[in-house]
């Protein structure tokens, strides 16, 4: 099988590569740490076996992921360096963050003040924003999707599940994280850009409190009974500001959600917080910086996995198989991929 979106490589990825470990586990294969022998900089590999990218039927989304990130580039967006295919793999490329993702600080936290969630909050809003103005639907917003800097800024990352969506299109493929997924989503669609903001209050409504507003179930539809019961009333100890933004983005109701980035920028809880990225990363992330260095944070990261899923894998980017430790957190299995075509509707 060969894919036109991804240049054939004939070079044995270890004259190019050092393979310096494992990142995680993802939905379809391995991520891969590996340092570039002649530029010495590192970057996080994730590798598809092609066998997978038919038994899933993910073909097409496999081509859009990497459509999407060569047409795409935003600060708080995690940027794609490179991508090719052996005869085997397909592969893509981007920056490697030693700081790891949010779900590992929020682990070891517990939970966010609000001062730290109105950064994080206007960084994932700004990059939303920016991805939606180009029709791209990220369809997976969640903590382990937030990759941080050195200075403890994000980055969105993981575009395999994303879409784009010409003019008023809809979609109605069930697909990302449970936990995450708006009820439109969950139902089955028809659903679109507004679902991802719905995913961004549940993300800050977990950073703040520490806990998801609804546990999760086994399967979509028992998650959308409770989806649709639950009253996500705001705990008294968010500040007015806060609990107002949350109840907007968390509205059941698509068309009267906070779905843009200017009504999400002029909520009263930004007030003073600028939306340029300089500024906004002009101050590093001290809380982040702090837990970077707690000596619990490897094994947060590493979320009870060890080395064992992957030996012994066909691994062609390396010229043979090889076991190895795993470097950082691996990606949780709750996110459902897509196993066919999207059906659109325009409105």
């Amino acid at each position: 099988m060969f894919l036109p979106e991804f240049p054939h490589s004939s070079i044995p990825g270890s004259e190019k590569f050092q393979f310096l470990g494992y990142i995680a586990k993802g939905s379809f294969g391995p991520i891969l740490k590996v340092k570039d022998k002649f530029k010495e900089n590192t970057y996080a590999v994730k590798m598809v076996p092609k066998s997978e990218v038919l038994r899933l039927g993910i073909l097409q989304q496999s081509k859009e992921e990497v459509i999407i990130q060569r047409q795409v580039r935003h600060p708080f967006l995690h940027d794609l360096q490179d991508c090719w295919q052996t005869q085997n793999h397909l592969f893509i490329m981007c920056d490697y963050c030693s700081t790891g993702d949010l779900y590992t600080y929020w682990m070891m936290i517990g939970q966010f003040a609000e001062d730290a969630v109105k950064v994080f909050a206007a960084e994932l809003g700004s990059a939303l924003g920016f991805l939606h103005d180009f029709g791209i639907m990220h369809r997976d917003v969640k903590m382990e999707n937030v990759l941080l800097t050195d200075q403890g800024h994000l980055r969105l990352s993981d575009f395999g599940l994303s879409r784009r969506l010409e003019g008023g299109a809809r979609t109605f493929t069930i697909c990302g994280t449970m936990q995450y997924m708006a009820p439109e989503v969950l139902s089955g669609g028809p659903y679109s850009h507004a679902a991802d903001w719905w995913s961004l209050g549940i993300l800050l409504f977990a950073m703040v409190t520490g806990n998801f507003p609804v546990p999760p179930e086994p399967h979509h539809s028992t998650m959308l009974g409770k989806v649709r019961s639950f009253p996500y009333e705001m705990p008294e100890t968010f500040s007015p500001p806060l609990a107002l933004l949350l109840l907007e983005l968390l509205c059941k109701t698509p068309a009267k959600r906070l779905h843009t980035l200017e009504r999400f920028q002029h909520q009263t809880f930004f007030r003073g917080t600028p939306f340029d990225s300089q500024l906004l990363q002009k101050t590093p992330m001290e809380l982040i910086l702090e837990l970077k260095h707690r000596p619990d944070r490897e094994a947060k990261a590493r979320r009870g996995l060890d080395s064992e899923p992957f030996q012994d894998f066909d691994c062609d980017l390396l010229g043979s198989p090889v076991t190895s430790s795993i470097d950082l957190p691996p990606t949780p299995t709750g996110s459902l991929p897509l196993k066919n075509s999207d059906e659109e509707v325009f409105v």
